[in-house]
C-alpha cells in the first residue's frame, strides 16, 4: 500500500521560505512521477509543480515559476518543494501526489496516490 506523508508546512511571513517534504513508501519510488498541488479555502485544487521519475523533467504553474523548486531524492524516497519569496496568496494546503508512470502531468486526475496535505500559511 502506497503511503505519502508530507511535512514542512507552517506559518511564515511574506517574502519568507519553506521547504516541504513528501516521504513515499510502498512502491518503487524511482519509477514514479511526482507532483505537488494545493488547495486554498473556497478554491479548487490546483497544480503547483511536477517532476519525472528520474528528476530530469520538471514543470511549474505560472504563478510559482521562479519562486518554487521541485526536486527529488530517489535514494530517500522523498520529493521536495522549496518555496521562496512566499506571498499571502500561496496560503493553502499543499498535497503531494504520485503517478503510476514515469512521466509527470499537471492534471491532478492523472495521479493515483495522494498524501494527507500540509498547511502553508503566509502572513502579509
Amino acid at each position: 500500500q502506497v503511503q505519502l506523508v508530507e511535512s514542512g508546512g507552517g506559518l511564515v511571513q511574506a517574502g519568507g521560505s519553506l521547504r516541504l517534504s513528501c516521504a513515499a513508501s510502498g512502491r518503487t519510488f524511482s519509477s514514479n512521477a511526482m507532483g505537488w498541488f494545493r488547495q486554498a479555502p473556497g478554491k479548487e485544487r490546483s497544480f503547483v509543480a511536477s517532476i519525472s521519475s528520474s528528476g530530469a523533467y520538471t514543470r511549474y504553474a505560472d504563478s510559482v515559476k521562479g519562486r518554487f523548486t521541485i526536486s527529488r531524492d530517489n535514494g530517500k524516497n522523498t520529493v521536495y518543494l522549496q518555496l521562496n519569496s512566499l506571498k499571502p496568496e500561496d496560503t493553502a494546503v499543499y498535497y503531494c501526489a504520485m503517478r503510476s508512470v514515469s512521466y509527470s502531468n499537471s492534471d491532478g486526475n492523472k495521479y493515483d496516490y495522494w498524501g494527507q496535505g500540509t498547511q502553508v500559511t503566509v502572513s502579509a
